[in-house]
């Protein structure tokens, strides 16, 4: 790249163009050496494994329904139950391992202070999954 000349003309034109050759050759002897390293790089090592016919153990977790209705009653997996005899069930359900999810049935007029007691009350014993089981009909539909 020649930035003067010889000849006596001393033009301060800006040169109006790029000399990308040297630019490319480095492009290209930096793809050949890539090429010629890629194959080196993978490590594989050749065994025969064993051969198992075996199917996973997977352990589905228990769910529990419980219901409430408008007036507050508690239904579990569709028996009424009182509240008290409600902590026991969570207390058990607790130690079961894996945890039950609970699934939570609410009618629609059930007071919210309701569903948070139910649902406190399931935290503390140790029920940790907890779903809210709802109609998918749309509600404009009813």
């Amino acid at each position: 790249m020649a930035f003067g000349s010889f000849s006596g003309n001393r033009g301060s034109a800006p040169m109006a163009e790029i000399n990308v050759v040297p630019l490319v050759d480095i492009m290209l002897v930096l793809l050949v050496i890539f090429i010629i390293t890629a194959p080196l790089l993978t490590n594989a090592v050749k065994i025969d494994l064993p051969k198992a016919s075996s199917e996973p153990n997977i352990s589905k977790a228990e769910t529990i329904q419980l219901a409430i209705d408008a007036d507050g009653q508690l239904y579990w997996d569709g028996e009424k139950v009182e509240r008290t005899e409600l902590l026991r069930r969570y207390h058990d359900a607790a130690q079961k391992e894996p945890a039950p999810e609970l699934h939570l049935h609410a009618d629609r007029d059930t007071r919210y202070e309701v569903i948070a007691d139910v649902m406190s009350e399931a935290g503390k014993a140790g029920l940790t999954k907890i779903g809210f089981v709802t109609d998918p009909t749309p509600a404009a539909a009813q």
